[in-house]
């Protein structure tokens, strides 16, 4: 599909080909610009992607696998994808937390399954799911609307605050600041429901005390419980590859293997990129982005293009943790000892309430985690195609503080630590590997250089790099000091996550700026900037 050369020249040039910069090149596509996508890597798709890593016949997702969020991202499902190809697949359950005891919670596809299984761990806690979930369902499409578009969100905030009323809204503000540890134990009184919350607001890098995890953990549990946590048949990279076919139906020119290394401007303003060919591309209109803030403003552009404040706020720039993965091919299931979480996709595996604390707390204070947290997922579950009829392509990964992120010896003995913890948790499962691959945090990034010694969020989910601070203070806008140029990455608002809406608001307001109006509402923009960063 990628072509062999790249053009002298196109309307709008997108660095990278993960899935917001195949979004962005979908938007201006279909907005009639020529469009050039440029891929470092032999292969598209950045974080989405999939191979037979682990032995022939089992297909690994290398990074994302799962995707809650673009199943309920209007951006993704307005672009059809199943038209280019793209199928979607889930597992009979959408996640269980394994317990020490071999119980489970289990997020199950109705919800009324789910609270029974709640009411087990604590009579009531079954209807106290159940309110979660009618609160959802009235708050959801004006709630995405919010998080997905640019800020401030004008149009979605007012829809949300009208359906919440003044106190409503009161009510979820606080739940927005809250660590999900105390908002879980003021919703249930079992453990069940409370795993659940705290197991998913550990999908991002917040523990269980931090500011704003109680919102990401009620956020993933509702969307399991609404869209589940569906794959792409075939493999991850099928989203990619939907998104790419579409994007060159719509005539964008993708090429893979060119690197660029930098982004040339003139008079202020973004003119096209230079290749380490010593080729250049020229942009006419604009040139997105789909790189990491740092990257950008610290490799691609010259010192003398970048304000000095902004210099200084990058040096401030928080990364989420490193991940470390481990891949398998198995011969047939994971002998799970809570039979319940066989069905399930998504298995979180190896701590409880307290054992969460004190996985956060290591991560905290910079030391390699004594008992992991893993995230598991079974793909063969999620979708049989991944692996032979009885076997299973599965795979697990754990977080680690950065500075460790290239210290082989930590990441030998937390290789062992999580296999023993699978191994504790389905006994067994050790005889049934028949092929194993190991992704350290650098290969992560030398896979993707966004995923910074393995971080996959774009930067850290915590409130002080959100919104107008995200990727630093600034607008919540994908827009830069630098007129023509849009960051169009997950170090952009809304943040880390399939979903498509990072670069489709970088597509948009490059749209916006080249329009009748545009030349006056980004030279506000730019006057908006430059008061921000004095």
């Amino acid at each position: 599909m990628p072509n062999p050369s790249p053009p002298a020249a196109a309307d709008a040039v997108v660095i990278g080909s993960g899935p917001n910069a195949l979004v962005a090149a979908n938007a201006l596509v279909d907005a009639g610009w020529d469009v050039v996508v440029l891929e470092q890597q032999p292969s598209l798709g950045g974080a989405v992607r999939s191979a037979e890593v682990a032995a022939p016949g089992y297909v690994t997702d290398l990074f994302s696998a799962f995707y809650p969020l673009a199943a309920a991202s209007p951006v993704l499902r307005g672009l059809d994808l199943g038209r280019h190809g793209l199928a979607w697949s889930q597992a009979p359950a959408v996640l269980a937390h394994v317990t020490s005891d071999g119980g489970a919670a289990v997020l199950h596809r109705n919800a009324d399954d789910t609270a029974a299984g709640l009411d087990a761990f604590a009579p009531g806690d079954g209807d106290a799911w159940l309110r979660l979930v009618d609160d959802w369902r009235r708050l959801r499409d004006p709630l995405l609307d919010a998080l997905f578009t640019t800020f401030p969100p004008v149009g979605a905030g007012l829809r949300l605050l009208r359906r919440l009323g003044t106190a409503g809204a009161l009510r979820l503000a606080r739940q927005a600041t809250m660590g999900v540890r105390r908002f879980a134990a003021e919703q249930f009184d079992g453990a069940g429901g409370r795993l659940l919350l705290t197991g998913n607001a550990l999908h991002t890098d917040l523990g269980p005390e931090a500011a704003g995890s109680a919102l990401f953990g009620w956020l993933l549990c509702m969307l399991g419980q609404d869209v589940g946590f569906p794959v792409p048949r075939g493999g991850s990279g099928e989203l990619s590859a939907a998104l790419a076919a579409r994007a060159v139906a719509g005539g964008a020119q993708l090429h893979t293997g060119v690197e660029v290394t930098g982004v040339e401007v003139a008079g202020g303003r973004a003119t096209g990129v230079r290749l380490a060919s010593g080729e250049r591309i020229l942009a006419r209109r604009a040139v997105l982005a789909g790189v990491s803030a740092p990257a950008l403003y610290t490799r691609l552009l010259e010192p003398g293009d970048v304000p000095a404040r902004l210099l200084d706020d990058l040096r401030r720039f928080q990364w989420d943790h490193s991940t470390l993965k481990v891949n398998w091919a198995l011969r047939s299931s994971i002998p799970w000892r809570a039979a319940a979480a066989a069905g399930a996709g998504t298995v979180h595996v190896g701590a409880d309430e307290d054992g969460i604390v004190d996985f956060a707390a290591d991560l905290t204070v910079g030391r390699a985690p004594r008992r992991p947290f893993l995230l598991v997922g079974q793909m063969t579950t999620a979708d049989p195609s991944r692996s032979p009829a009885g076997t299973e392509s599965a795979w697990a990964y754990t977080h680690l503080p950065r500075a460790l992120a290239d210290d082989r010896a930590v990441l030998d003995t937390q290789v062992q630590r999580l296999e023993e913890t699978m191994e504790q948790a389905a006994p067994g499962f050790g005889d049934l590997v028949v092929g194993r691959h190991v992704q350290h945090p650098l290969d992560l990034q030398d896979a993707d250089a966004n995923l910074s010694r393995g971080a996959i969020n774009g930067g850290t989910a915590a409130l002080h790099q959100e919104l107008v601070f995200r990727p630093t203070p600034g607008l919540g806008r994908p827009g830069t000091p630098i007129a023509g140029l849009y960051l169009a990455s997950a170090s952009a608002h809304p943040g880390g996550g399939v979903h498509g809406a990072c670069g489709w608001n970088a597509a948009r307001a490059a749209l916006r700026d080249n329009g009748r109006a545009g030349t006056v509402r980004a030279a506000l923009a730019r006057t908006a900037w430059s008061r921000v960063l004095r």
